[in-house]
């Protein structure tokens, strides 16, 4: 019999129906038992370099998978996955990186169109309320390298690791974020959710640099998505690859087909890019206030004009005045990572207007 000041218990469907409610396509439970295997897993990659500067859980896998040092005490873990939508961004065409005719556009990840994470933190917010109202303890972790939010997200039944490394949820594929309340409530753990990719490997055989190097195992050093946030100069070898990306790179996600057929695959995103000229001109001031919540190596935003330089190279129109001189600027500046990738990126201008000139009047034989 529990004593009359004892914390009343919480069943997980309740948990479930208060997420649900709240805007999470899906909710588990697991216990705060320590992530071993994913501990292993982190140490070797680590150890091969396949995590390149990526640092995050790789920093201390240790500390990253033991949840119960979360918190005093501590039962339980519920996991939520906030979704967000994986269509189209109104105005592009295809989705192919194609440039506006009039502003060469950057593009940005679906996820960090807006601010997502704050939407996910608001919903796991409305379980914790619950558990601390039934006299429960609880933290938020969001977004946050205390915890491996992936394997703790497969351990709690939200979903499947996919090939992609990505957690991809029933019927929703793996356009969610992830987040978990920790508890000390006891919570009954949902079951483990079936791998559902099957023989599919279109996120290896997609993706542009081959970053996925074996099924679930990327490698950071290829992996666009990380060339972006990392520090330093972006590796020439994987430039044009680059296309406009600025910040984030989707393609995987588009290419699988639980993604793919998931509801937020038909809702168009707002459009999240970003006027090329106007990132490179703008004061630092102004860059950390639009864009302060992204991950930015060394809140240093001369990345963002670094990666914005690649882009201008890819994409912008060959002969646009306005963009050779924005360049010239950059390489007459005493910024030298800056100047060296607006030097590959006039290289790159000079380079595909001589293959327009060849497509359009003929090779001169």
């Amino acid at each position: 019999m529990c004593g009359v000041n004892a914390p009343a218990p919480i069943e997980l469907e309740q948990l479930r129906a208060v997420g649900m409610a709240a805007g999470l396509v899906a909710v588990g439970a697991t216990g705060v038992e320590p992530f071993l295997e994913t501990r292993s897993v982190l140490e070797e990659r680590r150890a091969r370099g396949l995590n390149g500067t990526m640092q995050f859980t790789y920093r201390n896998p240790r500390r990253a998978t033991e949840p119960a040092a979360l918190l005093d005490g501590a039962a339980s873990l519920i996991v939520g996955a906030w979704p967000y939508a994986g269509g189209v961004a109104a105005g592009e065409e295809g989705g192919d990186g194609l440039a506006s005719p009039a502003r060469p556009m950057g593009a940005v990840a679906r996820y960090a169109t807006t601010d997502h994470y704050a939407d996910l933190r608001a919903a796991l917010a409305r379980i914790a309320a619950v558990l601390t109202e039934a006299g429960h303890r609880t933290r938020i972790i969001a977004d946050d390298n205390a915890l491996v939010d992936r394997a703790a997200a497969h351990r709690a039944g939200v979903g499947w690791f996919g090939r992609n490394a990505n957690i991809l949820v029933p019927g929703h594929g793996s356009w969610v974020l992830l987040g978990a309340v920790i508890t000390d409530a006891a919570v009954e753990q949902a079951e483990v959710v079936e791998d559902g990719c099957g023989s599919c490997r279109r996120c290896l055989d997609g993706c542009p640099t081959g970053a996925i190097i074996a099924p679930g195992v990327v490698d950071a050093r290829r992996c666009l998505a990380w060339l972006v946030q990392a520090g330093g100069p972006i590796p020439v070898e994987f430039r044009e690859a680059l296309g406009d990306r600025i910040y984030g790179c989707d393609d995987c996600q588009e290419l699988c087909p639980p993604s793919r057929r998931s509801p937020a695959a038909a809702e168009v995103v707002v459009d999240g890019r970003i006027d090329l000229l106007d990132l490179l001109g703008a004061t630092d001031a102004q860059l950390l206030d639009r864009h302060g919540r992204w991950y930015i190596a060394d809140r240093d935003v001369r990345h963002l004009r670094r990666n914005a330089l690649v882009a201008l190279g890819n994409v912008a129109d060959p002969d646009d005045a306005e963009v050779r001189s924005a360049l010239r600027e950059v390489i007459a500046g005493d910024d030298e990572l800056l100047a060296e990738h607006a030097r590959w990126a006039v290289g790159r201008l000079d380079r595909r207007r001589s293959v327009i000139s060849t497509e359009v009047i003929g090779p001169s034989w």
